[in-house]
Formats: C-alpha cells, sequence, structure tokens
C-alpha cells in the first residue's frame, strides 16, 4: 500500500512536471514609458494600444502568454540608462517596447544595441535610432521626426508660403524636426527666417511669441507634444497671432490634445501618418474596439503601441516563440506588410515604417483628413549601416 502510494506520487509529480514542460515561459515586455509629467497621457496612450492588440489575439502570442514589467521613465534623459539597466538586467526583459522622449529612446536604443535586446520604439521619431544607432534588433512601429516635418515643409510650400520662422524645445526631437521641415521648405524655394527655441518642459511662450509677431512670416512650424502642446496653441491664440499667422506643426500638436484646446485649435493645419476620420473598414474596427476597451478615442499613440505589438506577433510567429532567433524574427518583420488602422506599411532597410502622411485639419474635435500629403514616405536613414 505504501509503495503504491509512494507510485502514486511520483506519477502525479510527473505529470506535473510533464505539464510545466509543456507550458511555454511567458514573454517578459518591458514597457519603459512615460507615465508622469508632460507625457503621461501619451504613455497610457500607447500601452493601451499595446495590450489591446495582445487582447485581439486571446492575450497570448505564438502560445506564450504575456508578462509585463513597467517603467515610468519620467521623460527623463538622465535616469534612462539606469532604468533601461534594470528591465534589460535586473527583470530579464525579452523585448523593450518604449519609449516617447527622443533622448531616452536613443538611450534605450545604445543599450538594446550592446546587449542584443529585442527593442520596439512605440514613439520617440529621433532620426538617429533608425539612423546611425540602426541595428537589426531595433524595430520602430511610429515615424521618424523626419518625416511629418518634410512632409509640412512640401505643403507650406504648395500653400505660397515664402517666409517661415520656427519653434520647438530645445532637444533631439525638436531639431530633428525643425530640420525636416526646413529641407523641404528650402528645396521648394522658401526661407527660414528664425529658427526660436526653448528648453524642455518649459512652456515660457510669451517672449518667443511677441519675437514672432515682430518678425511677421508667412507660416510658423511647431514641434510640440502632450502639455506643451495645448499651452502653445492656447498661448498662440490669445497673441491674436492665430489670426493673422497660419501655424502648422507636426501632427502631434493636436493629437490627444483636441479636448484641452478647445476652440483654439479649430482649423489648425498638421502633417502625421494617422488621421482620426481615415474611414477605413481596418480603422473603424479598430476604433470601436478601444473606444469599447477604454471609453475613450483612440489617438496616433494608441496606433503606434497597436502596431508595436503587432510587430512583435509578426517576429514571434515567425520563430515560433524562441525570441532567441533574433536574425528570423527580424526577417520575417522585414518581408511583413502591416495591417495597421493607419494604412497597411512595412518597414524600410533601417525598420522604420515607409507609410503615408496625411494632411489633416482640426474640426472640432477631431484631425481630419484633408488629403495625402506626401505617399509612402520614407525617412532617409542616414548614417545607417545595417
Amino acid at each position: 500500500m505504501k509503495a503504491h502510494r509512494i507510485t502514486l506520487l511520483a506519477a502525479c509529480a510527473m505529470a506535473a512536471s510533464l505539464s510545466m514542460a509543456q507550458t511555454p515561459a511567458k514573454i517578459k515586455v518591458g514597457l519603459m514609458l512615460p507615465y508622469t509629467g508632460t507625457y503621461a497621457a501619451l504613455g497610457i496612450a500607447i500601452e493601451n494600444g499595446f495590450r489591446l492588440q495582445i487582447a485581439e489575439q486571446g492575450g497570448k502570442i505564438a502560445g506564450r502568454e504575456i508578462e509585463f514589467v513597467k517603467v515610468d521613465d519620467e521623460s527623463d534623459p538622465s535616469k534612462a540608462t539606469d532604468n533601461v539597466n534594470k528591465l534589460v538586467k535586473r527583470d530579464n526583459v525579452d523585448v523593450l517596447v518604449g519609449t516617447v522622449h527622443s533622448g531616452v529612446a536613443m538611450a534605450m536604443a545604445k543599450v538594446a544595441k550592446d546587449t542584443g535586446t529585442l527593442l520596439i520604439v512605440p514613439n520617440a521619431g529621433a532620426d538617429i535610432v533608425t539612423g546611425a544607432m540602426c541595428a537589426p534588433n531595433i524595430f520602430r512601429s511610429s515615424f521618424s521626426n523626419w518625416q511629418p516635418a518634410y512632409a509640412m515643409g512640401e505643403v507650406a510650400i504648395k500653400k505660397g508660403a515664402k517666409k517661415a520662422v520656427t519653434i520647438t524645445h530645445k532637444y533631439a526631437a525638436g531639431d530633428e524636426s525643425v530640420k525636416g521641415f526646413r529641407e523641404a521648405f528650402e528645396k521648394g524655394g522658401g526661407q527660414i527666417v528664425k529658427d526660436l527655441s526653448l528648453p524642455f518642459p518649459g512652456v515660457e511662450f510669451q517672449a518667443l511669441l511677441t519675437e514672432i509677431a515682430s518678425l511677421k512670416p508667412d507660416v510658423v512650424y511647431t514641434f510640440f507634444a502632450g502639455g506643451a502642446a495645448v499651452k502653445f496653441v492656447k498661448d498662440y491664440a490669445a497673441a491674436g497671432l492665430k489670426k493673422s499667422i497660419p501655424l502648422y506643426g507636426a501632427g502631434f500638436l493636436t493629437d490627444g490634445t483636441l479636448d484641452a484646446q478647445g476652440a483654439d485649435a479649430d482649423g489648425l493645419f498638421t502633417t502625421l501618418h494617422y488621421a482620426d476620420s481615415l474611414g477605413t473598414a481596418r480603422d473603424n474596427a479598430f476604433r470601436l474596439a478601444y473606444a469599447k476597451t477604454y471609453k475613450m478615442q483612440p489617438d496616433v499613440y494608441a496606433v503606434q503601441g497597436y502596431d508595436a505589438a503587432q510587430i512583435l506577433a509578426i517576429g514571434t510567429a515567425a520563430v515560433k516563440g524562441d525570441l532567441s532567433k533574433k536574425a528570423e524574427f527580424a526577417s520575417a518583420v522585414e518581408k511583413a506588410k502591416i495591417d495597421s488602422p493607419r494604412g497597411p506599411f512595412m518597414l524600410s532597410k533601417a525598420h522604420n515604417p515607409v507609410q503615408d502622411i496625411y494632411l489633416r485639419q482640426v474640426t472640432g474635435k477631431e484631425n481630419k483628413l484633408v488629403s495625402v500629403a506626401i505617399k509612402g514616405l520614407a525617412d532617409p536613414a542616414r548614417g545607417c549601416k545595417m
């Protein structure tokens, strides 16, 4: 009887261990996003979009459940290397997903490149990430800073502008956005009268707005996002400039910010790889699912989070869940046409989306589609040697 009990216990233990062996380990996803500060709403939207896509796949990718490890990066580049090393070395994540702030993303890209950890960037447009810092294990589901800015430079020329002033925060994203606008605007015969900037995350715009009024350009181009975008649009209108000098921006100026900007944003033109009124079956289904799940409308940040999860799913399915097969993962993603709510896109050799850039205009609480500013725009990926 005793021997029978021992045999039974041994059989149960073996069955349990076989069951455990057959259950694949969870994929550890390190979400390094801003959950406080100027960009908090953006970080939340990215996570929401990512989780929605995973939920649509039944909560698993290639049969493996997902475990999330979250870090608030506070949009602070000085803390970025420590934060990303915690995720990679302490938490042993399989994949990094982040972030919003370009300065933080550059630190993430360096660690990802040095350690070989998969990194999917769901927002930060730092040109260098898919330029000189490009790597086989680094992917972007969003844009390069150059893309919407270059498109808006072309739009401004077509609208007859000859002289422009630019204004942004003095940091990587702002600098690169202004350069992209300048490249297209000057190529079309336009002249940048002055580049204005202020330290991130400052929002004391008054002196700069006074200078814009005195310079009297045909157009002002701007790159602001989150809380700063809200304040700038309101201050621009309050200074009386909205009526006399058209304000054009990269789409982050009015994405996720329209409720707070109210009537001051009405009529503004922006360029981006997404709009609120694309009207496609794919986008309609995404918007409905997002609204049902989160009781709010999605924005470009939610789309980018959603597509970051799609990139992870495509690569993981191709390697049958074995994320150590990085070359095969990359090869599958490089060949894939990603069925995004923004419209289908593919990744360039540098792993940046090749995508349509839309001209949108604010009408009420929507960034309504006006036209396709540039179809299938690929970032030049300057300095990428992959």
